[in-house]
């Protein structure tokens, strides 16, 4: 295969079936490999590398953060993907309307709060806010001339947000860590005063936690859970932004991931509008 060649049909209709077989995997949270799903992949593409193969399985992340959808972890969405690849993943889509259940499941699906974790394993750092041109798939001499408009959107994205359930679990376990946090600075006066407010007093303060710094000052704590990727997209209230704003110095959004699987979070200190970009209407917070 010569450098810089385009994906044809029928490569990019093999990647992308191979891709979302991976995903209704990673949706009913079946065991998969993708080594072996890359290895048998390999054998019906026109020479392609495995870094090439990565790049597209990143790309067909990035259409389905465009439609709203979950995507696998560990596969970062890429953008400046071929149109013939957005519309692949589409016709895919359209094709079989019983992925609808296992996406719907994955969003509603109720959770429990893990027990038996490391608690000193689970904070990571934060992704870096990229408002930049992503990097160009380095397969093509040059960019993609057209870039896919996305004309129909889902919804599971938002649906799993609104899942009280996973919510919930994912506020217990960070008020468990805040406890751990505090206690391991020697701070146990102020470990037991941490509060878990939005089960005592209500959903309409602008954050979920009380906790507490070492020399004692407040710091309130809100917590966004999600069963999927790290770079999934969350949604913030009215109330919460406003809060945010008001308290920046002792607000902190703990973002929690791949929660059912292997729980870790990363935080955002101070406005989240400083933090994420921010969809005006839908409140809709994005990393990149």
């Amino acid at each position: 295969m010569s450098v810089g060649k385009n994906w044809s049909v029928s490569e990019v209709k093999a990647a992308v079936l191979d891709y979302m077989a991976m995903l209704k995997y990673e949706l009913s949270g079946q065991v998969y490999s993708k080594t072996d799903h890359r290895r048998e992949l390999i054998k019906k593409l026109d020479g392609r590398t495995n870094g090439s193969i990565e790049l597209k399985h990143q790309n067909i992340s990035g259409v389905l953060r465009d439609y709203g959808h979950f995507w696998i972890p560990g596969y970062k969405p890429r953008s400046n993907y071929q149109k013939i690849l957005a519309e692949e993943v589409e016709s895919w889509i359209s094709e079989n309307p019983d992925f609808d259940r296992y996406a719907s499941s994955a969003a509603e699906a109720p959770a429990a709060t893990p027990e038996r974790l490391d608690f000193s394993q689970l904070l990571v750092d934060r992704p870096a806010l990229r408002i930049q041109r992503e990097d160009y798939a380095n397969e093509d001499n040059k960019p993609y001339d057209n870039r896919f408009t996305i004309g129909r959107k889902y919804d599971y994205v938002a649906r799993e947000a609104r899942n009280q359930s996973l919510g919930r679990a994912g506020e217990e376990l960070i008020l468990q860590f805040e406890q751990f946090r505090l206690l391991s600075l020697g701070h146990s006066k102020l470990a037991e005063k941490v509060e878990h407010v939005s089960k005592t007093k209500g959903d309409g303060l602008g954050y979920d936690i009380l906790s507490f710094d070492p020399d004692g000052s407040e710091r309130f704590v809100e917590v966004k859970t999600t069963a999927f990727a790290k770079e999934t997209p969350f949604f913030a209230s009215s109330s919460e932004l406003i809060f945010a704003n008001k308290n920046a110095k002792q607000y902190s959004l703990y973002r929690l991931f791949e929660f059912k699987k292997r729980p870790k979070f990363f935080v955002l200190s101070g406005s989240i509008a400083d933090n994420c970009k921010l969809d005006p209407i839908t409140y809709r917070c994005s990393l990149f």
